[in-house]
């Protein structure tokens, strides 16, 4: 009977959810009620044990770290001055501003590893721009979402800082096998604008010559100031992990205390920011530490109920193809992300679907990097998308829903054809990571 009850866990949490109440305390609900019913009062032991868990987990510390170096960096001045230092040079091509855009996210994820945090700076500083160009508005808000999404994909990432130790693969693999489908994706992002806008330059016009258009030197005096101090940082966070000098949590204070110092160099650090920065850390730290708490709740009682060993009988009794598998696996998590947070379905469904996909073959850091690629399109596809949300809340009102919508559809297809690209080559995430780690 426990089997079977573990199997219900799912649509009650979808139920709980539907009522309204917090994801947190939903998956705490859930993972309480099937847990009295099927260990009794000895689950209570268990959710200590989940608790002690992730309080003493030392690779969680640095989502803490990694969300205040974002929250640093929107407030040190780095995005203007990237902004400026990026579309210096971008702006006389087709759709110029928006490859500066994407650029500048890269960039900018790249720095903070924060998701809606570099959609939010971005898109404040070039929408504004991209209208007054007259740019077309589907293009602006595509580019906007799309570009903020690569913090998803883009290390350091939140995402991933969460994933390793819930799917155990380190956070340093998976870092370094996500830098080539992360450039990837980006160079999909660009190679289409440029074409797009080429073929449409009403789309995304070029910027004419100005007569105030600074000299050569200037650009690059510009763009070495904007550029060094982010790329410095990004060089130590991940080269360090990369090269086996840091653990990520290492990785992630050096880079908090690389923003503080950016924030100085910029002439923008006060008490108050410094203030601001760790409310932010605080309450962002605190909501998804909440989540994880109910996720690993949730997957233990289904875990130790036999939920997991009644899917694999399942999987082995439907006789189905490997890939198929995994296709399907891949699919559930799109649509869940249609109603649930990306740490939800990562909580959720990774300790479910991942010791299937061991037991099939494949490889665990090559999969966990599908479904990052996965939860990002899930982020971006309508009509639930949460990159839709943020953008609306910092769009004006001429830029309607039904241009986000439309603006999202060629990007949303260019992920899958990325998905498609780590699918067919494993060796786009496993390569580096063998080169640099080691670590088959």
């Amino acid at each position: 009977m426990g089997d079977y009850l573990a199997l219900m866990m799912f649509p009650a949490l979808l139920l709980v959810l539907f009522l309204g109440f917090p994801v947190a305390f939903s998956m705490m609900g859930v993972a309480l009620f099937f847990g009295l019913v099927t260990f009794d009062t000895a689950v209570i032991f268990q959710f200590v044990q989940k608790i002690d868990a992730v309080a003493s987990n030392f690779v969680l510390a640095a989502v803490p770290l990694f969300i205040f170096m974002g929250a640093m960096l929107e407030r040190s001045g780095i995005a203007e001055r990237l902004f400026e230092a990026v579309h210096l040079w971008t702006r006389r091509l087709p759709g110029g501003l928006a490859i500066g855009t994407i650029v500048m996210c890269v960039i900018f994820a790249a720095s903070s590893g924060v998701i809606g945090a570099t959609e939010t700076v971005v898109g404040l500083l070039a929408i504004p721009v991209m209208l007054k160009y007259a740019y077309d508005k589907g293009l602006i808000s595509g580019t906007i979402c799309a570009g903020g999404s690569l913090g998803t994909i883009i290390p350091p990432s939140i995402v991933v800082v969460v994933l390793g130790p819930v799917a155990d693969v380190s956070v340093g693999d998976l870092f370094v096998g996500m830098v080539f489908p992360g450039l990837l994706m980006a160079g999909f992002y660009i190679a289409y604008i440029l074409i797009y806008c080429s073929l449409n330059p009403t789309a995304g016009p070029r910027i004419p010559r100005s007569d105030d258009e600074p000299p050569i030197t200037e650009k690059l005096r510009i763009t070495l100031v904007a550029l060094a101090p982010p790329v410095a940082m990004i060089i130590a966070v991940l080269g360090s992990i990369m090269f086996g000098l840091a653990a990520p949590t290492e990785a992630a204070a050096l880079g908090a205390l690389g923003s503080m110092l950016m924030a100085i160099g910029y002439n923008q650090f006060s008490i108050a920011i410094l203030n601001s920065a760790l409310l932010k850390t605080l309450k962002v730290t605190c909501m998804i530490f909440m989540i994880l708490l109910g996720g690993n709740m949730f997957a233990g009682v289904f875990v130790a109920s036999g939920g997991v060993a009644l899917a694999e009988e399942i999987i082995e009794g439907a006789n189905l193809a490997p890939w198929v598998t995994l296709v399907i696996f891949l699919f559930i998590s799109f649509l869940a992300g249609f109603v649930l947070d990306w740490i939800s379905v990562l909580l959720i469904f990774i300790p479910v679907f991942l010791p299937i996909v061991k037991i099939l073959g494949f490889d665990p850091v090559w999969y966990c990097v599908m479904f990052l690629v996965v939860i990002q399109t899930s982020y971006l596809t309508p009509p639930m998308a949460p990159a839709i949300f943020y953008l609306r809340g910092i769009s004006p009102p001429e830029i309607t829903l039904q241009h986000m919508f439309k603006g999202v559809i060629p990007f949303i297809f260019l992920q899958l054809v990325c998905l498609g690209f780590v699918a067919y080559f494993p060796e786009l995430v496993l390569w580096l990571p063998n080169q640099l780690l080691g670590f088959r």
